[in-house]
């Protein structure tokens, strides 16, 4: 049936030849979106617009037909004696889908909707397939993601998340330049994929023969951005992480990372509230953001702090921390935690974390002071070596900025990568260790997680929801 309807439109394209119009035209200069139009009407006002033919209906010698953009739709009105007969002929051709530039002057019709009364029209571009049915529009999940073109044609509201994740990123963008900080731009292809705790991607470089990594985070060039001179510094970047898919999880992912020198976590914790503030408040209008249905999240300030042992404690039993390797692993078994026989404590401390306490801290919270094997990046806190001088910023039960008062003894850094590496110091990043010795200034760095940020203010339940193109299983069950 689809092969059929395709082959229909194809033979309008030559129907609509014959009456002089060809397929695919040019460029065409409009006199605004249809939004622009509509928020601009005046009564008689001639304008110029363009836009993709989503329904017309026919009555004798009139047809109705609304367009719509990005931006939304609008109506128009062709009369026969008006346009003229080959014009109004080729006009009933047009197959839903297509999309057409039209002329004329702004009225209202008896129901008092905007309306253009059409002179003359063009054919931009001629479809071949037929959009999603009108009446229910585009639900497959599956197809949603894939084909998110058709998404956006068939779901307004999926554009309108789309249109407040680029004003979100632009906002952070003026609030943090308005705060005298400068965005810098870092290799995405690096020698060692540090700067975090993650499988990399790994690539080869043929010029050079020599493998590389798609960066698992920008950090360790920000900070040598810091030893050069940089005070303020940011940047929107892309990471990838060979990693699972799931509700909050997509492999290439977007962060903003943030340092500014002579800070520290205190410092981080400030800057938090106001950037996230501030886009809530420009962008969405509210503090009270999240999901229908579900409690609202309150951005209000001030956020609250906890440690990080007096969490795991309310979760995991106040004895937690005394509990031997082999009880420690039998309580997290009876709180239903999944216990790798591989895990350090630490690592199954932080699994108790991730299952039963995260998800279920909804306002933001500043969750702080981590065991320190998790973060060999950060500065110990003064009065408790175990313990790093971190926070993990947790919105809607996601982790949405982690934060660090940063290391910048490079004696200490270089035994912490030697622990992490495990004897295999081919993957220790001499080049940033010898930029250390030269000496960074004391600094706070954070990382804001651009997509589920955008999930927390629009109320999006997954990360694929607020991600253009999501990464999915190919076709065919491959990979």
């Amino acid at each position: 049936m689809a092969s059929d309807l395709r082959e229909q439109r194809i033979t309008n394209i030559e129907r609509l030849r014959s009456l002089g119009y060809a397929p695919y035209g040019g460029a065409y200069e409009r006199s605004g979106s249809l939004a622009e139009i509509r928020e601009g009407f005046r009564e008689g006002r001639r304008v110029r617009l363009a836009g993709r033919l989503v329904a017309k209906r026919e009555m004798g010698g009139s047809l109705f037909a609304h367009l719509q953009d990005g931006s939304g739709r609008f109506q128009i009105y062709l009369k026969r004696d008006v346009v003229g007969a080959e014009a109004f002929k080729a006009f009933r051709i047009l197959d839903l889908g297509d999309i057409i530039g039209a002329e004329g002057e702004l009225f209202r019709t008896r129901t008092g909707e905007a309306t253009l009364k059409v002179a003359e029209w063009v054919l931009l571009s001629k479809s071949l397939r037929g959009l999603p049915e009108k009446w229910h529009g585009l639900h497959d999940v599956e197809t949603r993601y894939r084909k998110r073109y058709l998404d956006l044609i068939a779901n307004p509201e999926v554009m309108r998340v789309f249109e407040r994740r680029s004003e979100i990123v632009r906002v952070l963008r003026e609030l943090l330049a308005a705060r005298g900080f400068r965005e810098v731009e870092t290799p995405m292809m690096q020698v060692h994929a540090g700067g975090a705790q993650a499988t990399p991607f790994r690539t080869h470089y043929q010029a050079l023969n020599t493998d590389m990594f798609l960066r698992i985070a920008p950090e360790l060039y920000l900070k040598r951005l810091l030893v050069g001179g940089f005070d303020r510094i940011f940047e929107l970047n892309r990471n990838f992480r060979n990693e699972g898919l799931s509700r909050h999880h997509n492999p290439e992912f977007t962060m903003l990372e943030v340092y500014e020198a002579y800070s520290d976590l205190a410092g981080m914790r400030r800057l938090a509230e106001k950037l996230i503030v501030g886009v809530a408040e420009r962008v969405i209008g509210s503090l009270k953001v999240g999901r229908e249905g579900e409690e609202a999240i309150d951005l209000s300030p001030p956020w609250r702090e906890v440690a990080y042992r007096d969490l795991i404690r309310e979760a995991a039993g106040k004895d937690w921390y005394k509990l031997d390797e082999e009880g420690a692993r039998a309580r997290a078994a009876d709180l239903g935690v999944e216990v790798d026989p591989a895990w350090t404590r630490a690592e199954l401390t932080q699994e108790v974390f991730e299952k039963l306490v995260e998800r279920r801290l909804w306002n933001p919270t500043f969750v702080t002071r981590l065991p320190r094997e998790l973060v060999p990046l950060a500065k110990t806190c003064a009065d408790d070596p175990e313990s790093a001088d971190v926070f993990e910023l947790v919105i809607g039960g996601m982790e949405i900025a982690p934060s660090y008062s940063e290391l910048n003894d490079p004696l200490e850094q270089r035994r912490r990568f030697e622990e992490q590496a495990g004897g295999e110091d081919e993957r220790i990043d001499e080049d940033f260790l010898e930029a250390l010795e030269y000496g960074m200034p004391p600094a706070g760095g954070m990382g804001i997680g651009i997509d589920r940020l955008v999930m927390i203010l629009t109320g999006m339940e997954s990360i694929r929801d607020v991600i253009l193109f999501p990464h999915m299983r190919p076709k065919g069950g491959r990979g």
